[in-house]
C-alpha cells in the first residue's frame, strides 16, 4: 500500500494506463508544460517528461478543440484522457459531447466506438460563478455518456483505470478541494482524503457504490465533497444517538440504485446532499427513484440540501453559504424525526 492524494491517485492511474496501452494519451491546456504546474490541479505533473509531448499534448485555450481533437482520436481507435482545467468550460463542449461522443455508438448501431475520458475539476472554491459550478446533473441527463464522482484516492485511482478501458465516453467529476491540501495548487479551505491505494493492479467497477457508514435511523446519500460533510453530520448525529448511514454512490451513471433502496428500506428515512442548486439537480432524480421504488418503506418525507437557484457567489462568507455544510445536514435529519 502507498498513502496518495486524489491527485496522486489520478497522476498515477495515468501513468499506468499510458505504460500499459500505447494508445492512451492525454490532452489538455497546461498539461505538459515546462515549468508548469500540471494542469490546473497538478493531476499530469512530471508525465510529458516520461512520455514525451506525443502523448502529453498541450493544447491553446480552446475547450471545443481540446473535444473534438479527443473524440476523433477515440473513433479512430486511440483513448484520449482530456484535461478540462474547469468544469464550467464544459459548456462549450457541450454540442460535441452531447450530439456526437453521446451518441455516436448507437447511431451506428455499435459499430463506431468512442472510448473517451474527459476529467473535469467542479465544486465552489472562492472563483466565482464562472469557475465553481457542480455541472454532474447535466450529463447524467445525456444517454450515452458514463459519469463517475470518485471521493477518495483509492476510487479515483481505480475508477480512471476502468474509464480508461471503457469503449464508451466517461466524463469524471473531481471536487476541486478533494485533490490535496498541501503543493503549490492547493486550495484555501481543501481537505485532503489521502487514503491507501494498492501497489498492485486494482480496478473499481463502474456502477458500484459503497457504505461509507453503516447505520440504523436514516440514509444520507452524498457524493464528492458532500460526501464528507454526511460523514461528518453523521458522527456528531451519533453522539445524539440517531445513527446515519452514509452512501457514496461513486458512480452516477450507471447509478447503483440497488444499493440506495436497500438501505431506505432499512433506515425508512433518506436524506440527499449535493452542491449543485436544487431545482433540476442530481438529488431530485435520486429522490424520484426512492419514491417509485420504495414508497412504502419511507417514514417521513425525502430531504434534499442543495444550493440554492442561483449563480455561485464570489464572496467568501457568500459561498460558505450557498454550499451545503454539516449543520445543514444535521438539521435535514432531525426535521424527519
Amino acid at each position: 500500500m502507498a498513502e496518495m492524494s486524489i491527485a496522486e491517485a489520478l497522476r498515477q492511474a495515468i501513468r499506468e494506463e499510458m505504460a500499459r496501452d500505447p494508445r492512451v494519451f492525454c490532452i489538455g491546456e497546461d498539461i505538459g508544460i515546462e515549468g508548469g504546474f500540471g494542469g490546473a490541479f497538478t493531476v499530469t505533473l512530471g508525465l510529458s517528461d516520461e512520455f514525451g509531448h506525443e502523448r502529453i499534448l498541450d493544447t491553446p485555450v480552446s475547450e471545443a478543440g481540446i473535444a473534438g481533437v479527443a473524440i476523433g482520436a477515440a473513433i479512430a481507435g486511440l483513448r484520449p484522457i482530456a484535461d478540462v482545467q474547469y468544469g464550467d468550460f464544459m459548456f462549450c463542449m457541450m454540442d460535441q459531447l452531447a450530439n456526437q461522443a453521446a451518441k455516436m455508438t448507437y447511431m451506428s448501431g455499435g459499430t463506431v466506438k468512442v472510448p473517451l475520458v474527459m476529467r473535469a475539476p467542479v465544486g465552489a472554491t472562492s472563483r466565482g460563478a464562472q469557475h465553481a459550478q457542480s455541472l454532474e446533473a447535466f450529463f447524467t441527463h445525456i444517454p450515452g455518456l458514463k459519469v463517475l464522482a470518485p471521493s477518495t484516492a483509492y476510487d479515483a485511482k481505480g475508477l480512471l483505470k476502468s474509464a480508461v478501458r471503457d469503449d464508451n465516453p466517461v466524463l469524471i467529476f473531481e471536487h476541486k478541494l478533494l485533490y490535496g491540501s498541501k503543493g503549490p495548487r492547493s486550495e484555501r479551505g481543501a481537505i485532503s482524503p489521502i487514503g491507501e491505494v494498492p501497489d498492485e493492479e486494482y480496478l473499481v467497477p463502474i456502477g458500484e457504490g459503497i457504505i461509507r457508514r453503516e447505520g440504523r435511523d436514516v440514509t444520507i446519500v452524498g457524493k464528492l465533497l458532500t460526501m464528507y460533510r454526511a460523514l461528518a453530520a453523521a458522527e456528531q448525529l451519533a453522539q445524539e444517538g440517531i445513527e446515519a448511514e452514509v452512501i457514496d454512490p461513486r458512480t452516477l451513471v450507471p447509478l447503483d440504485k440497488g444499493l440506495i433502496l436497500e438501505s431506505v428500506r432499512k433506515t425508512g428515512r433518506l436524506v440527499i446532499v449535493e452542491e449543485d442548486n436544487l431545482t433540476g439537480g442530481w438529488a431530485a432524480d435520486v429522490a424520484a427513484i426512492v419514491a417509485e421504488e420504495a414508497f412504502f418503506w419511507l417514514d417521513a418525507p425525502i430531504k434534499r440540501v442543495s444550493a440554492p437557484d442561483t449563480p455561485a457567489p464570489f464572496a467568501p462568507v457568500m459561498e460558505q453559504f450557498y454550499v451545503p455544510s454539516k449543520e445543514r445536514v444535521i438539521e435535514a435529519v432531525k426535521s424527519l424525526f
